[in-house]
């Protein structure tokens, strides 16, 4: 018996009538091929070998698409020939080697639609996921298109890219990957925030908050802030978290995982991490609640040692994570940017009020977050 037309197996795997047609030819195949309640999957990285049940076989399409070359559909009541199993070619195994994005994208958001409890939160979660999808499928995009750059008009006339730095900037805040910029004292006194954001002078040494530019082209001057440090929020980045299952279960790992056998092979092993359990035990109760170090020190950024400039970042690491995971580069947090030329000495603690203010919130009230494996929110608090 013939399926029909399969042109839709060409078909971008995000468009709404992909997965109408996947859902149409599950619904056929498990009518005329399925073993119980499991039918073999035809997706690129199954290749007709492994056997699953109808949710799984349809997110494996979704992610994955079709076995290349597989339009006769013989494993799944379109006639039957064993000799016509598909198997992976050169072709498809190198296809294999690429980045999983959509696997990866999927396998973080799979949950966050499926319960209507907690909407509050659930619609924070929505909202990044599309954010997310709607930047993976621009990606996807051929590259030339109507947008413009000045600087590249006649070489590209067809490129398209954000068509202004502010657009551009958008898309870096739509990531999770913006920041807040917070003036300061030339002197390191003090910081032009929370009471003192509408200040032009500092508070204790009197220097001006701002310097003047001289614009070579029109002779214009403009008032720049003399000092800026950068700040990353900390709440949305431990929220996002925990709306993956595979990271929400190894957050877990210093409380279900962890060998208690009286070795030091991670912090939740020192006496300093157990005294602070006894101290707190409504903190330590819940294995969701996230423990977290600081480590900071100066580097320069210029290649050339001849220059004396000190910028300071400020790391926090996520010590809920096991001792092979919490110090890889992917799971270090950049909280702040202390600018140079000069190293903050005593005053770092000046630079530090934005994060140690966000950690008492965590500390004091927390932040609801969205449990990924029991569809549910929680008030997740963190400490350092």
């Amino acid at each position: 018996m013939d399926f029909g037309d399969k042109s839709w197996m060409n078909l971008r795997r995000s468009t709404n009538e992909y997965i109408h047609e996947v859902n149409d030819f599950l619904d056929k195949a498990f009518e005329r091929a399925s073993q119980g309640n499991e039918i073999l999957c035809p997706c690129k990285k199954c290749f007709n070998r492994n056997w699953h049940c109808q949710n799984m076989v349809e997110d494996h399409l979704i992610c994955h698409g079709f076995v290349h070359g597989y339009t006769k559909w013989v494993f799944h009541g379109e006639g039957f020939s064993p000799r016509n199993t598909p198997h992976p070619t050169n072709e498809e195994e190198t296809s294999n080697m690429h980045d999983d994005i959509d696997r990866l994208l999927h396998d973080t958001f799979r949950n966050v639609v499926d319960d209507q409890r907690h909407e509050g939160v659930r619609e924070v979660h929505l909202k990044m996921q599309r954010d997310f999808f709607k930047l993976v499928e621009e990606g996807k995009e051929e590259l030339y298109s109507e947008y413009l750059l000045d600087l590249i008009r006649e070489a590209f006339p067809f490129a398209q890219i954000p068509d202004s730095f502010y657009k551009a900037k958008k898309v870096i805040k739509e990531l999770g990957l913006h920041y807040e910029k917070i003036h300061a004292c030339t002197n390191d006194c003090m910081l032009f925030w929370n009471d003192s954001a509408k200040l032009d002078n500092c508070s204790v040494c009197g220097a001006s908050r701002w310097k003047s530019v001289r614009n070579d082209l029109n002779n214009n001057v403009t008032k720049i802030p003399v000092k800026v440090l950068r700040y990353f929020s900390l709440k949305p980045r431990l929220q996002r978290i925990f709306m993956c299952s595979e990271t929400f279960v190894a957050m877990r790992w210093h409380d279900t995982e962890r060998l208690r056998d009286g070795n030091l092979r991670h912090p939740a092993d020192g006496e300093a991490w157990k005294d602070f359990d006894s101290l707190h035990p409504d903190f330590a109760n819940d294995a969701r609640n996230v423990r977290l170090g600081l480590s900071s020190d100066g580097f320069n950024p210029f290649r050339t040692m001849s220059i004396s400039h000190s910028t300071w970042p400020v790391m926090l690491m996520n010590y809920n994570l096991s001792p092979w995971t919490c110090m890889k580069l992917e799971n270090i947090m950049l909280s702040i940017i202390i600018p140079g030329p000069s190293s903050p000495r005593n005053d770092i603690d000046v630079y530090l009020q934005p994060l140690i203010a966000e950690l008492k919130e965590l500390w004091e009230v927390g932040v609801e977050t969205y449990d990924d494996v029991t569809n549910q929110t929680f008030l997740m608090r963190a400490a350092l």
